[in-house]
């Protein structure tokens, strides 16, 4: 591996740990595409490994703002979400799933950007669980179907919630990828050298999360989702 690449995946990585230490989305909707396209032995399984601690710190941190009925439903639909993605790994191409993500993504983005109010209940929470779990599973990147959930909640509410279901599901997430056999030595060893890059990005962004209001947190989840989905479709465009 070349040593600019690493060092350019390192850089990525922690900036992307920053935004979601502080708006509570955005490691792996930013990191996975951008260093994929750096060296696609660096992603995405790397980005699931690293990320646990990271969001495991940010719902302790947080944990009296959660909303724990919006956990257990969305938790809930991780898991036909987990099946579902397993069934497009086996039959669809990479290019296919990032083009076909990266539209949804989008669409979203516009959609709630124009004013649409998506209700929280437990059905939609559930059936954002289950996009959560697809698009975690199949590209590492399970916030997007969550943050247009609650791009219109509390500050703190909004970090802690995620951070909650992103532990668990990206738990899920590794140990099917581990009974599944989707996990290299290669894998390993980028997560070894690339972890302290996210232990970077969270201590810096420890000073900024508190100073942010609700609506600043709103316009940081859309501008991160749509850059997320533009990526993705970029990645299946040039390969």
């Amino acid at each position: 591996m070349e040593p600019l690449a690493l060092a350019a995946a390192f850089a990525v990585m922690a900036i992307a740990t920053l935004i979601q230490g502080t708006v509570g989305v955005g490691f792996g909707m930013l990191a996975v595409p951008v260093v994929s396209l750096i060296h696609p032995d660096l992603a995405p399984v790397p980005q699931l490994l690293t990320v646990l601690p990271l969001t495991f710190a940010m719902a302790w941190r947080e944990r009296r703002s959660m909303d724990l009925d919006g956990v257990g439903w969305i938790i809930a639909g991780r898991i036909p979400g987990l099946v579902i993605g397993l069934a497009l790994l086996a039959v669809a191409t990479r290019a296919a799933l990032d083009l076909f993500i990266g539209s949804i993504v989008v669409l979203a983005v516009v959609v709630l950007a124009s004013d649409v109010r998506v209700r929280r209940t437990r059905a939609t929470k559930f059936m954002a669980g289950v996009g959560a779990g697809t698009t975690g599973l199949v590209a590492s990147m399970g916030g997007p179907p969550l943050a247009m959930l609650y791009s219109r909640g509390e500050a703190a509410m909004i970090r802690s919630t995620l951070a909650a279901v992103f532990t668990i599901g990206v738990t899920m997430s590794v140990i099917v990828r581990f009974a599944s056999g989707n996990v290299s030595g290669t894998d390993l060893a980028a997560s070894a050298i690339l972890f302290p890059a996210v232990v970077i990005g969270y201590v810096a962004s420890l000073p900024l999360a508190g100073r942010l209001g609700s609506n600043t947190v709103r316009l940081g989840i859309l501008s991160v989702s749509a850059v997320a989905g533009v990526a993705l479709i970029a990645r299946s465009i040039l390969g």
